[in-house]
């Protein structure tokens, strides 16, 4: 089963070591994703059997970029991904996309958001493409991902634990995160059993900065400190867009039997494992 990777990002690159780790064939789609003939050659040189779809904006250094860029936005989260599904459908390719679950606010009375639920969040240009394109996409047989606040066990500028430790105010809303480290094994699982549709692939439960952030003093570094601020000063002080926190429901995965560890679990490993000065 061979697996055409589109964007060579943090995430992208993460699969593309993973598959190969597995054995998978696995391949970099050179083509500008919004470019169909360009795509078109991809698919004909490569002969993927997958298209895995990592490729997007997010903005940089936030999602604050995306404001003021909207046209290069749409044009990365919601022409690129039409044209994928395009070309795939022109061979019979299976496209997988990687969307956002920053597209909800709050946790649905406790709940969490399910994978049919009516997107609620339209507080930042980031997150209407993000709608935009799922909306769309659901209509076919396209399997899609929804990740949030992705998180490794290597710091870095992508990974958010090392973006709020970088922070000197921080606020503290529980939201539901995705670990890249579970989420790779699950997606190849997803892709195994041709599955397709939207699937919250966060792990279970939620946790809030605070939680975080005081879990990082304990293992990491004992002379951290950082100061909450609440949304309102965020908002009125600090950034141009809104920003999203909720809370995904992750029945439908596990109901699968595809198990991501709880959120708190997997963040105390993390900081053990990756972050520990030694």
């Amino acid at each position: 089963m061979k697996i055409l990777i589109y964007g060579k990002g943090y995430i992208g690159h993460h699969f593309f070591n993973y598959l190969q780790a597995q054995g998978e064939p696995v391949a970099w789609g050179d083509a500008d994703i919004a470019n169909i003939e360009k795509v078109r050659r991809d698919l004909k040189t490569q002969q993927p059997e997958v298209v895995l779809n990592c490729a997007g904006k997010t903005g940089r250094p936030n999602v604050d970029w995306c404001e003021t860029h909207q046209a290069e936005t749409v044009y990365a989260n919601v022409t690129g991904p039409l044209i994928l599904l395009q070309a795939c459908s022109e061979t019979e390719t299976r496209l997988v996309h990687l969307g956002s679950g920053c597209i909800y606010e709050g946790n649905n009375g406790g709940k969490g958001f399910r994978e049919e639920d009516t997107p609620n969040f339209y507080g930042s240009f980031y997150s209407k493409t993000k709608i935009w394109s799922e909306q769309i996409l659901k209509e076919f047989p396209v399997l899609q991902l929804r990740l949030r606040m992705p998180i490794d066990n290597e710091p870095g500028p992508r990974n958010f634990i090392s973006k709020i430790t970088q922070y000197e105010k921080v606020i503290s809303i529980e939201n539901s995160m995705t670990v890249i480290e579970d989420l790779l094994p699950a997606t190849l699982e997803l892709i195994k059993r041709k599955r397709t549709g939207i699937y919250n692939m966060t792990n279970p439960g939620g946790i809030d900065h605070q939680n975080i952030l005081e879990q990082y003093k304990t293992i990491v570094d004992p002379n951290f400190t950082y100061k909450l601020i609440s949304l309102e000063e965020l908002y009125q002080n600090h950034t141009q867009a809104k920003r999203s926190n909720c809370i995904l429901n992750t029945t439908k995965l596990q109901t699968e039997g595809i198990v991501m560890r709880p959120i708190k679990q997997a963040i105390q490993e993390l900081l053990e494992k990756g972050f520990k000065k030694n």
